[in-house]
């Protein structure tokens, strides 16, 4: 079965390349009973790929199960996956079987995986290893063949740095990985996807399908889209319903689409954890804020320069320079804050440069702006004492 096909059969929408090497690492793996580790965002569709890995196997005619790790407390979570006994816990009435007793011979799909607890964990790790495993409340082994596939859009290496994963489970479940691209880096897809949705939710509602203006096209794509496919979902199912005009102009979609994350500009900026969200505007604001304490902190440098005791002299014989130097310090404070405020900025004029004095790059910044400073300090005294000579 080629991947075309595969698509077809699964309503697979798509044709970005990372899209098809996904597929195609699944449909290799199907025949084999390795364990399948599948990696990608919130909302990209990883519950589809356990689905073509099953009926793609010998064990299509089989049971198949998927189950959501994440939304089964945690005080019974081994109850579920692994049954009890009878009085084995309070309101234990009767003995169960677990998913992986009830599912032998078949598949069963774990998703969310890393929200299992540790006790869970090591329970999961021997069936991976042995086949076996104990219901609660017994001490008899229960053999079971089932296939496994895991699936999780956290980073599970840096789970099992803060100690919420085991390692030895990690590279069990790793065996095969697969990857699920997420919806910004399948830009030729979005539209595709757009138009499935709004095709579907037409027939559902009895109405005409959305059409898209070409600036509408170019906002769906520039669009971030961290909910993915359920995100994009969604926001059609939205505008079907509410849009009275079918056809959909860049605003009216806009009006949609959360405004934190309408560009895909990269943020160069990025100091601290603070700035994940942050805006254009947002990020220029900081920087000019930031400038702003760096010249603050100069010119407590100054200051101190020349209140030191070997620049006495110089504060006490040259009152007026001393004054003009706080005067141009103060007037760059005050353009920093005047900046702040503005949206756009005048061009510098050319000759803005000509007295500029270009020095070599240091890697202190702090050493070369006291360096700089004790320069002018000294060229000002030189002057100053040349003309009392008459030199």
């Amino acid at each position: 079965m080629d991947i075309q096909t595969i698509k077809q059969r699964f309503g697979i929408i798509g044709n970005a390349p990372g899209l098809n090497r996904a597929i195609d690492i699944a449909k290799q793996v199907a025949p084999t009973d390795l364990t399948v580790l599948i990696n990608g965002e919130s909302g990209t569709g990883k519950e589809v790929f356990p689905q073509i890995i099953h009926q793609l196997s010998s064990r299509k005619h089989g049971p198949y199960i998927a189950v959501n790790c994440g939304a089964i407390p945690e005080g019974t979570i081994d109850s579920e996956l692994f049954g009890h006994e009878k009085g084995s816990f309070t309101g234990a009435h009767e003995a169960r079987k677990g998913y992986f007793e009830a599912v032998n011979g078949g598949t069963i799909f774990l998703d969310e995986v890393a929200e299992l607890p540790i006790s869970t964990q090591v329970r999961l790790l021997r069936v991976l290893e042995t086949g076996e495993f104990f219901k609660v409340g017994s001490s008899k082994v229960i053999k079971t063949d089932v296939r496994l596939i895991a699936a999780s859009n956290i980073d599970l290496p840096e789970a099992i740095e803060k100690g919420k994963f085991r390692q030895d489970l990690y590279y069990r479940l790793n065996t095969v990985p697969i990857f699920i691209p997420p919806l910004r880096e399948r830009i030729g897809d979005i539209h595709l996807l757009f138009r499935k949705f709004t095709t579907d939710f037409a027939e559902k509602y009895r109405m005409p399908a959305l059409r898209l203006e070409p600036e509408a096209v170019k906002a769906l794509n520039n669009y971030r889209w961290d909910g993915n496919i359920r995100q994009l979902k969604n926001i059609t199912e939205q505008i079907s319903i509410i849009e009275e005009d079918r056809l959909i102009s860049a605003d009216t979609l806009l009006n949609y689409l959360p405004k934190s994350n309408i560009s895909k500009l990269p943020v160069l900026y990025t100091k601290g954890a603070e700035n994940k969200n942050m805006t254009e505007r947002d990020i220029l604001y900081k920087i000019l804020f930031d400038m702003r304490n760096e010249i603050t902190d100069l010119k407590r440098t100054v200051l101190e320069i020349i209140q030191h005791d070997d620049n006495r002299q110089f504060h006490d014989s040259n009152p007026q320079l001393v004054k003009k130097l706080y005067h141009d310090i103060d007037n760059i404070n005050i353009n920093s804050d005047k900046h702040e405020n503005q949206t756009e900025y005048e061009p510098v004029p050319d000759n803005s440069f000509e007295d500029t004095e270009v020095v070599e790059e240091s890697l202190s910044i702090q050493k070369k702006e006291e360096d700089l400073i004790n320069k002018a300090l000294e060229k000002h005294w030189a002057s100053q004492k040349g003309r009392c000579t008459g030199k």
